[in-house]
């Protein structure tokens, strides 16, 4: 990274000197001013909540322009990824920089596969939670539980180990949601097939019983390796930012992540394919389509807490890139399990119609996003709504370690410490508490 030919020069009205700082330009999206030498030049820090003005990486994985509605992995669109490629070659993208030829193709997928199960002592690690534990507390619990199985490969800063846990979690991530699934409803746990693809073998370990075959329909395979795609990474999100700060203090691999998973489960991030669910239910006790005026009305009163949830996104000031490939998926998933007309769906493409055609979300740019759409396919394939958010962290997983493995590998990696504006007691001695 080298800094441009411009530079940024910061001013005092309190009569301190002013001083230049450097100006760094990316491949694409905005420049940055480097502040790494504010405090030693002038004493004085940032103050940036949320960090939504402050650059804390440099990172060649993903790039999002909210403005105009893109999503880049690796600089190629989401849009030709979902359509073109599955989710295995969007891992290897990641991971590796580029899309794989046809023997990478098959080399990496062979090594995913062959490292789908997990030890069979990961089952009896199951049955300490409680039978109806919500899904993401218990992918916190196995994913950080897996370091404590795999010693091997623990060593944040050995390239070799990180390379065998990135294989290591995104193969055993699919069989670790499933089996908390099936945990929670009593049913035996459905060892990996390997003649399947990662998304058919994915859906056979939930939906399957050893009494019958499971027949994994193409269809539904096909959305939710599209979901899977949809959700690998997102730039520096919450999670993302997570499992770097984590990973920053070279803690290994599986807690990094299973820091990530627990960042996740809030309901302002990974959980708002849930809360869209809970909101079409809600609506749905209500009295149905009938009542979306009624809804609508209460969504624009001010002083209502009610939100309209899966539309809008916060990065995303225009279309949600994603949103339009998941809708394309949703139907292609009513029309195979014939539910055009079930109640809740067609509660939730009138709700889609009615604030696509209000001027009041029209204008604000509030538009159906991904989540709205991924929580409907997952419901119409049989995923209970609770385990919305653990399939996300499974999908999450590939970026979440190639944002590790690329911080790890950046020479100007540090530990990550935020400073603090305190605002509070100054200095203060204690008195003695006077005896009676």
């Amino acid at each position: 990274m080298k800094p441009s030919d411009l530079k940024a020069t910061l001013s005092f009205s309190d009569g301190s000197p002013s001083i230049d700082l450097p100006v760094y330009a990316g491949s694409i999206g905005p420049d940055v001013v480097d502040i790494r030498k504010l405090y030693a030049q002038t004493g004085k820090f940032t103050y940036d909540p949320g960090f939504m003005s402050t650059g804390a990486c440099q990172s060649t994985i993903t790039f999002i322009d909210g403005d105009k509605g893109e999503l880049l992995y690796r600089g190629y669109p989401i849009e030709q990824l979902a359509t073109q490629c599955d989710f295995l070659d969007t891992c290897y993208l990641l991971l590796y920089g580029d899309l794989p030829n046809a023997k990478q193709q098959t080399d990496f997928k062979t090594l995913v596969t062959q490292h789908t199960m997990v030890n069979e002592q990961m089952q009896f690690f199951l049955r300490g939670f409680r039978r109806d534990a919500h899904p993401m507390a218990v992918m916190t619990g196995l994913v950080g539980a897996l370091s404590a199985f795999y010693h091997d490969s623990t060593d944040v800063h050995n390239p070799k180990h990180r390379e065998v846990a990135a294989i290591r979690l995104i193969a055993k991530m699919p069989t670790l949601v499933s089996m908390s699934y099936k945990y929670g409803i009593g049913q035996p746990y459905i060892y990996p097939k390997n003649s399947l693809s990662y998304a058919a073998n994915f859906m056979r370990m939930m939906f399957g019983t050893p009494c019958e075959e499971y027949e994994p329909n193409d269809v539904l395979v096909r959305a939710m390796d599209r979901i899977f795609i949809l959700h690998a990474d997102h730039e520096q999100n919450a999670s993302t930012s997570t499992v770097r700060l984590c990973g920053s203090s070279g803690t290994n691999p599986y807690a990094a992540i299973a820091a990530g998973v627990a960042c996740l489960w809030g309901p302002a991030h990974g959980g708002a394919n849930e809360a869209c669910l809970n909101m079409l239910e809600e609506i749905q006790r209500m009295g149905g389509v009938d009542k979306i005026g009624e809804f609508i009305t209460q969504v624009k009163d001010k002083n209502s807490n009610v939100k309209l949830m899966g539309f809008g996104h916060r990065v995303y000031r225009n279309y949600d890139p994603r949103a339009k490939l998941m809708r394309e998926s949703c139907h292609e998933v009513l029309g195979a399990l014939g539910l055009q007309d079930d109640p809740l769906f067609k509660l939730a493409m009138a709700l889609e119609k009615i604030a696509l055609e209000d001027d009041y979300f029209v204008s604000r740019k509030l538009y159906p996003n991904v989540d709205y759409y991924s929580g409907i396919v997952q419901r119409a394939i049989g995923i209970p709504v609770s385990l919305f958010t653990a399939i996300f962290a499974l999908a999450r997983t590939a970026g979440w370690i190639a944002q590790l493995n690329e911080m790890i590998g950046d020479p100007e990696y540090k530990i990550g410490r935020p400073r603090q504006l305190y605002t509070g007691s100054v200095r203060r001695d204690v008195k003695p508490v006077a005896k009676r």
